[in-house]
């Protein structure tokens, strides 16, 4: 099943930030260093097109650090574009802000010409806790629910440094089906767009390939119940070890798998299951070719539906066997 969530506030994120694109000199897109190209929102990118770009890798305290460091050099190669990691740790992150977009638009600054920035994110990203703790007081709401910044905010970083806070957005349709996995489970899609237990599974058949370690000592199994058994069968052992059973009855001591799943979620959010990053950048453009053959199939198929439906009705004559020739 595709996972897809863009309510109605995003859509007015969208159009915000068409309305302020012409004003601003520098955009900060924040990611989620432990899925960086999910959390990169497409969308994002051609309403931004043309305007440098700061990529700040964030919570990554909680992501691979190898891995961290095969995005920054992805990102860092491109052009008109720097990337930064950042982390729950960093005091003083503002510095690195304002240096690293001083170095993307070097002709602004001073009072004739400050600085105007943008700062975008998926939802449950991070960029509230981030806007909090550089404007240095609780200037925006946070929570571990995704979608709680509702109202773009302007913040005086420097006398000559302008940061525009805009809501989290995520986009109307996303093709990459491993993204939107990604995406659940990370927090940054709505409870009623996904069923916990299908996420899970993709979680973990990635763990299983990549973390297996991390399952085996986060849930106290054996390696040899991890490595070379399938999604289902880890998750019927986490069950198992945390006593997620069913109650009583004709399927008493069977594994609830739906809290089995919500365990392994919470863990994942929680950093409880260790360093784990998703994605890698060759993995992701494997991802993202699949997701866009399948989308340019889907477009053909829709196509040839709307045009029968109007030749149909008559909106258009029907092509000779000379035309289809």
């Amino acid at each position: 099943m595709a996972i897809q969530w863009f309510p109605g506030h995003m859509n007015l994120t969208k159009q915000a930030i068409q309305d302020r694109i012409k004003d601003i000199d520098v955009v900060i897109e924040m990611l989620d260093a432990r899925l960086p190209a999910s959390s990169a929102n497409p969308m994002l990118a051609q309403l931004t097109k043309g305007k440098p770009s700061l990529k700040v890798l964030n919570k990554q305290d909680l992501a691979d650090p190898v891995r961290t460091e095969m995005w920054l050099a992805h990102y860092n190669a491109m052009p008109a574009t720097r990337a930064i990691g950042l982390s729950a740790t960093d005091t003083a992150p503002a510095k690195q802000l304002i240096k690293a977009c001083r170095e993307l638009a070097p002709l602004r600054g001073g009072m004739v010409k400050p600085l105007r920035v943008l700062i975008c994110g998926i939802p449950n990203v991070g960029k509230s806790t981030l806007i909090n703790t550089l404007a240095g007081k609780r200037f925006a709401r946070t929570g571990d629910e995704a979608g709680v910044t509702k109202t773009e905010q302007r913040i005086t970083l420097a006398e000559d440094f302008y940061l525009y806070d805009t809501p989290g957005m995520l986009w109307p349709r996303i093709i990459v089906a491993k993204s939107g996995y990604n995406l659940a489970a990370s927090g940054a899609v709505g409870r009623n767009a996904f069923e916990e237990e299908e996420v899970a599974l993709e979680l973990l058949d990635y763990l299983i390939a990549n973390y297996p370690q991390n399952l085996v000592d986060r849930f106290k199994l054996k390696t040899e119940d991890v490595v070379g058994h399938t999604d289902e069968q880890v998750l019927e052992a986490v069950g198992m070890a945390r006593g997620a059973l069913l109650a009583k009855g004709s399927r008493g001591g069977r594994v609830n798998l739906q809290k089995a799943a919500e365990v392994v979620i919470y863990d994942f959010r929680a950093n409880s299951l260790g360093r784990i990053t998703l994605e890698t950048p060759a993995e992701f453009a494997v991802w993202l070719a699949a997701g866009e053959k399948m989308d340019a199939e889907r477009q053909v198929k829709k196509d040839a539906i709307e045009l029968d439906r109007k030749i149909r009705f008559k909106k258009i004559p029907r092509p000779s066997k000379r035309d289809v020739d």
